[in-house]
C-alpha cells in the first residue's frame, strides 16, 4: 500500500491529520470525535481499522477529544504525547487516566527522534505557543538511496517560526504549516483586544506573512525541488480567507521558482490526499540538535 498523507480537519473547531505508510496508520492530533474521524477517513477509503496510533501536538481542546481518547482505549491504540501533557489531559478529561492505566500512553521528548512501525521516524520540535509544551513534528519515511523516501514537516500552532524549526524542516518533501490569519483582518476584526494581542503575539499563531517567510527560509535552505507540497493549516474562519492564504503560498513559491503544489486544509472537509511514494529527499535530513 503506498504511503499517503491528508488533513482530516484543520481549524479552531478541531484538528486531525492522517498518515498511512505500508498499512500503518497514524493520526496527528485527535481534535475530532470518533464518529467524525470515521466519516472523514471514509472519504479517502479508510476507517478506524486503518489507524494504529496517534500523536499529540499539544493540549488545547481543538487538538484532542475525551471521547476519542476513550475510543483509542477501546481499540487498544497507543497515544504518543509528552509527559508534560499528562496533567492537562487528566484535568480536562476523564478518559486519559484509563488510557494511561492500560499502558497505552507512550512518551516522547523534544528533539529526540523515536521510531514507529513501517519505518516511520518522528522528531518532536518544541515551538512557541500558549499551551506549554507545544510540538511540531518532522516525520521521515523509510530509508532510500539518498535519505528518507519522503519527509513531512508538520507545525499547526505556533506564534513564531524559530531557527531550530526552520533547520529541522529543511529538505522536507511535504510542508504542513500554519497560515492562521491575515494580520490586517485580525487587527480590523471585532474580536476583543486581548484575543487579538494573543493571536498576534509570539505565543499565538502564524500570519500569512510569517508563514510565507518561514516557507521562504526552508525552501532556500533545501535542495532545489525537494519540496513537493505546501499544506496550509489552521486558517482562522474570521480573520483569513482560503483564497488569500493560498495566494500567499503560491506567490512565495513562485518567487522561489518552486513547483510545489499548494493545498489549503479546511475545517469541514478532508484535504486532497498527497501520495508520498516517489517523494525521495534529495539530501539527508538535517539533524536536530538536543537542547542545552
Amino acid at each position: 500500500m503506498p504511503a499517503r498523507f491528508c488533513v482530516l480537519a484543520s481549524g479552531s473547531s478541531g484538528n486531525c491529520a492522517f498518515l498511512q505508510v505500508n498499512g500503518f496508520g497514524l493520526l496527528i492530533d485527535i481534535g475530532l470525535g470518533p464518529r467524525f474521524v470515521a466519516s472523514r477517513l471514509a472519504t479517502i477509503g479508510a476507517s478506524w481499522r486503518d489507524v494504529h496510533a496517534a500523536v499529540l501536538t499539544h493540549t488545547h481542546s481543538d487538538h484532542w477529544k475525551d471521547a476519542t481518547l476513550a475510543h483509542l482505549k477501546q481499540m487498544r491504540l497507543p497515544l504518543y504525547c509528552s509527559p508534560r501533557h499528562h496533567e492537562d489531559l487528566k484535568k480536562y478529561g476523564g478518559r486519559f487516566t484509563a488510557l494511561l492505566q492500560e499502558g497505552l500512553v507512550r512518551s516522547f521528548e523534544a528533539n529526540i527522534p523515536f521510531d514507529l512501525p513501517a519505518g516511520i521516524q518522528i522528531t518532536p520540535i518544541s515551538v512557541p505557543h500558549d499551551a506549554e509544551p507545544t510540538f511540531a513534528f518532522r516525520l521521515n519515511g523509510p530509508p532510500g538511496l539518498f535519505g528518507p523516501q519522503w519527509s513531512l514537516g508538520y507545525a499547526s500552532d505556533l506564534g513564531e517560526a524559530r531557527e531550530d524549526l526552520l533547520t529541522a524542516f529543511q529538505g522536507v518533501s511535504v510542508l504542513a504549516l500554519e497560515f492562521n490569519h491575515c494580520e490586517h483582518l485580525e487587527r480590523m476584526s471585532l474580536r476583543p483586544k486581548f484575543l487579538i494581542d494573543r493571536v498576534l503575539g509570539p505565543l499565538g499563531h502564524l500570519s500569512n506573512d510569517q508563514a510565507s517567510q518561514a516557507v521562504q527560509s526552508i525552501v532556500q535552505a533545501s535542495d532545489r525541488g525537494a519540496l513537493r507540497h505546501l499544506v496550509q493549516l489552521h486558517l482562522s474562519q474570521d480573520c483569513n480567507r482560503p483564497t488569500l492564504a493560498a495566494q500567499h503560498g503560491k506567490d512565495v513559491l513562485a518567487e522561489l521558482g518552486s513547483s510545489a503544489k499548494v493545498i489549503t486544509a479546511q475545517q469541514f472537509a478532508t484535504s486532497d490526499v498527497i501520495p508520498l511514494e516517489g517523494d525521495f529527499a534529495r539530501s539527508r535530513p538535517i539533524a536536530v540538535q538536543p537542547s542545552a
